[in-house]
């Protein structure tokens, strides 16, 4: 009986997601070369992927993936603390950290598990965590975990910022600043410079979130590099699997620091090392980055490119938003475009607010001008017959 009513509610709740546009299904997606998919025997171009260099697919990487596996095996077998220590983390680790110019780097499994881990060992009970409040879901779950008080401040709003810590600062032990670097739903960059002056100033340790940024802006070092100069934030946090094209997570910090998470982060500690060939992968990935100039500036070229042609502001990275509103004309687009040739995913709630369900458009350095001039045609049909 206890399972027909867990049946029962679970066929609610999916009912009620089917109501509201909101219900998601997986569909399996073959990702091809050249930022290509297969989808139900149909090939599709792929403007929706966070794969912005085509690194994924570059022979060098896989190359070096498939070497590292043949030696090292497919998996790590153990936690880095145990057992699954591969040789190869302080190859990646010391790479991560030149780009980022920091002392230090650790690797996690994943974006997600680097925030849930990292945060909860800077701040507890006692501690205050401000974040922007369109801060990516990950941000949010290590600041539930850390048991701080949390306050959001809106967008990009540095005067607001400003105006809580002057409030609350000084009844706190620590304080806590998160951002994304690059904001995933819509592509524009956070004020890192005013954001690490006004930490300096009330004594609080900023946190951004770079996983947007590394490999596409600014030379591919990402979101803490301003006008040609490094800000020198204590504390770069990323993703191994967007331009970087392989998996995991990082933090770009001091030595001890990163002693330190190796210490006490959770999710680092419970948790299986990655795989011999994702490291290796990885590692190789980012020795692109640092060299191949012209791959790493063609996403936001790309971007900027259709921004122009369909009348959009101009972009700060290769995420290029179309705001359509309600879900379920969202949906109609999305489909619309598919049936066109192009794969663009329907963003809806919760991951943006609602109302804004929007077209994340994304662009790679595997696009042609050619992809991108008919990727910008299809779209400006789809939104004049909206």
């Amino acid at each position: 009986m206890s399972e027909e009513f867990l049946r029962a509610f679970a066929r609610e709740k999916l009912a009620a997601l089917e109501g509201e546009s909101l219900l998601r299904t997986l569909a399996d997606t073959q990702r091809l070369a050249a930022g290509r998919v297969r989808r139900d025997a149909r090939e599709l171009l792929s403007f929706c992927c966070n794969d912005y260099l085509g690194l994924s697919h570059h022979p060098d990487v896989i190359e070096a993936s498939r070497l590292a596996t043949q030696e090292h095996g497919a998996g790590a077998g153990g936690s880095r603390l145990v057992s699954g220590n591969n040789p190869l983390y302080a190859r990646l680790e010391e790479t991560l950290a030149r780009i980022k110019g920091t002392e230090d780097a650790v690797v996690f499994g994943s974006g997600y598990l680097a925030n849930i881990g990292v945060i909860p060992v800077l701040a507890g009970r006692k501690d205050l965590i401000l974040m922007d409040e369109l801060c990516h879901a990950c941000l949010f779950a290590g600041a539930t975990l850390a048991r701080s008080r949390i306050i959001h401040f809106g967008h990009k709003d540095t005067s607001e910022l400003a105006s809580l810590l002057e409030r609350h600062r000084d009844e706190y032990r620590h304080c806590l600043v998160l951002t994304d670097g690059v904001f995933s739903m819509d592509g524009d960059r956070a004020p890192v410079a005013e954001l690490f002056e006004i930490c300096e100033r009330h004594d609080a340790w900023l946190l951004t979130d770079d996983a947007h940024g590394l490999g596409v802006i600014e030379d591919g070092r990402g979101s803490s590099i301003v006008g040609g100069h490094a800000v020198p934030v204590p504390l770069q946090m990323g993703t191994l699997s967007k331009a970087v094209g392989a998996y995991g997570g990082y933090l770009c910090t001091s030595h001890d620091v990163a002693d330190l998470m190796r210490n006490r982060a959770r999710s680092l500690q419970y948790t299986t090392g990655l795989p011999p060939g994702t490291l290796a992968a990885a590692t190789k990935a980012l020795e692109v980055i640092e060299t191949d100039h012209q791959r790493v500036n063609t996403p936001l070229a790309h971007a900027r490119r259709f921004a122009q042609v369909i009348g959009l502001p101009r972009p700060e990275s290769p995420i290029v938003p179309i705001l359509v509103g309600d879900a379920a004309p969202t949906l109609k687009a999305s489909q619309r475009l598919e049936q066109r040739g192009f794969l663009v995913v329907a963003i809806r709630p919760p991951t943006v607010p609602e109302g804004t369900a929007r077209l994340r458009c994304t662009f790679s350095a595997s696009h042609t001008k050619e992809d991108v001039e008919r990727f910008s045609a299809a779209v400006t049909e789809v939104l004049e017959a909206a």
